[in-house]
């Protein structure tokens, strides 16, 4: 499947922020009540607040790694080790999450070979006009 990588990240970030508006919507709409500004005060509301951000910057981290996909360019080991370093952290930390998920698009990144095309210092194919 073309482009799977990205599409795999966009699901995850989907799935997560499905779970945190099912699991912890009702601190959500407390936080709402309260007016949101300063509204994470304890540690409940900060891990709320950092578990429904996190599913939004996955999904915003998916943009530019479907970009890349799309213009054919090899997607940058260090993306696929930094995956990997954070989704090792991630299940050490707890096992019984989605952290899992981040394996698959990890591995592929380091298994592919690393042909990155560039022209005068920029990715070809990304961004140009």
């Amino acid at each position: 499947m073309k482009h799977w990588i990205s599409r795999w990240l966009l699901g995850v970030a989907f799935l997560h922020t499905v779970f945190a508006f099912v699991v912890m919507g009702p601190i959500m709409l407390s936080m709402l009540d309260k007016g949101l500004f300063n509204s994470a005060k304890s540690m409940t509301e900060g891990a709320t607040t950092w578990f429904f951000l996190f599913g939004i910057l996955l999904a915003l981290f998916a943009i530019p790694v479907y970009a890349l996909e799309k213009a054919g360019v090899a997607l940058p080991k260090s993306i696929g080790w930094g995956l990997i370093g954070m989704a090792a952290l991630g299940v050490v930390l707890m096992p019984d999450s989605g952290f899992w998920l981040v394996f698959p698009p990890a591995i592929a990144i380091l298994m592919r070979k690393s042909g990155v095309q560039a022209n005068a210092g920029s990715v070809h194919g990304v961004g140009a006009a």
